[in-house]
């Protein structure tokens, strides 16, 4: 009998210790309670994935030597990602080398440095001669920063070959490297501006501002870089040619989520982003920018 009644008691005290949980544990989710069929959010965006093999991997940049040679890639890094204080001298805009080639210039998909250093010298059609590698930075500084290309014997030039050349460490020489430069996008018809004013509107205003001239920090830096007005790339530029603007929307944007937007959309996106103002060509006077049509809207 007493163990009947010892056996009715402990029930009553499991019971009531399940019933009844520990002070401050009432809103803790006990795994028995959660459902992951249940709790995924809504609107979920799936983004395109690369096999990890597909590209080449530049070095880390622990591996940086502690060498001259060293300090100078060093240098070309800040250059490269902050060119508004490391190479104000020569910049024009409001813009990095980074803003364009992603993740440090190591970003496939982004002009990466690691595909492009191999490359040069090469023939390019924009200057119809034949360039190296220092010589295409200038061009960089003249067009995509808006201002004033620094001679091959500076440390800017110096330092940002170096970095190039140190990220393509290990890369073959003349090769075409997958991911180099920006992924050619489909279209199947005439770009729609109008159409890719909504998609600005939807898919870029919350980064680069509802009127497109970006985002700063309180130090006044662009956390998201302008993609019109007098501090983006100028006329000249090769982003502003529609084609190549798709390409890097659609292998980039919304940042995180490159690779997400529709082909034409991206199409559409980029004849938006090029009817908007921005600085003149550098090559053309005045009277051929005011009054003919800007280049790149092929």
């Amino acid at each position: 009998m007493a163990r009947i009644a010892a056996f009715a008691l402990l029930c009553l005290l499991l019971q009531a210790a399940v019933a009844e949980p520990p002070a401050g544990t009432e809103d803790k989710v006990r795994p028995g309670d959660y459902d992951a069929r249940l709790s995924l959010p809504a609107r979920l965006i799936r983004v395109p994935v690369a096999d990890p093999g597909e590209y080449f991997v530049p070095p880390e940049l622990s591996e940086i030597p502690d060498t001259e040679y060293g300090e100078m890639v060093r240098l070309g890094r800040l250059i490269f990602t902050d060119t508004q204080n490391f190479a104000k001298r020569y910049v024009g805009n409001g813009l990095n080398c980074s803003s364009c080639h992603l993740n440090e210039g190591r970003k496939a998909h982004a002009a990466p440095l690691w595909a492009a250093y191999g490359m040069y010298p090469a023939y390019r059609k924009k200057t119809k001669s034949v360039q190296t590698y220092p010589e295409r930075l200038q061009d960089c500084f003249r067009y995509s920063l808006d201002g004033l290309a620094p001679t091959l014997d500076t440390p800017e030039i110096k330092a940002l070959t170096a970095y190039s050349r140190w990220l393509a460490t290990g890369a073959p020489f003349g090769v075409e490297l997958p991911g180099r430069g920006y992924p050619p996008v489909a279209r199947h018809r005439d770009p729609s501006s109008t159409h890719g004013g909504e998609v600005f509107r939807d898919r870029c205003a919350l980064c680069h501002g509802p009127d497109g001239l970006g985002r700063r920090r309180r130090d006044g830096a662009y956390q998201f870089p302008p993609v019109w007005g007098s501090d983006s790339f100028n006329r000249a530029a090769g982003m502003n040619r529609i084609g190549t603007c798709a390409g890097f929307v659609k292998a980039n944007m919304p940042l995180g989520k490159g690779g997400t937007l529709e082909d034409m959309d991206a199409w559409d996106l980029c004849a938006f982003i090029w009817i908007q103002d921005r600085p003149w060509d550098p090559r053309a006077g005045t009277w051929k920018s005011l009054f003919s049509k800007p280049p790149g809207g092929g």
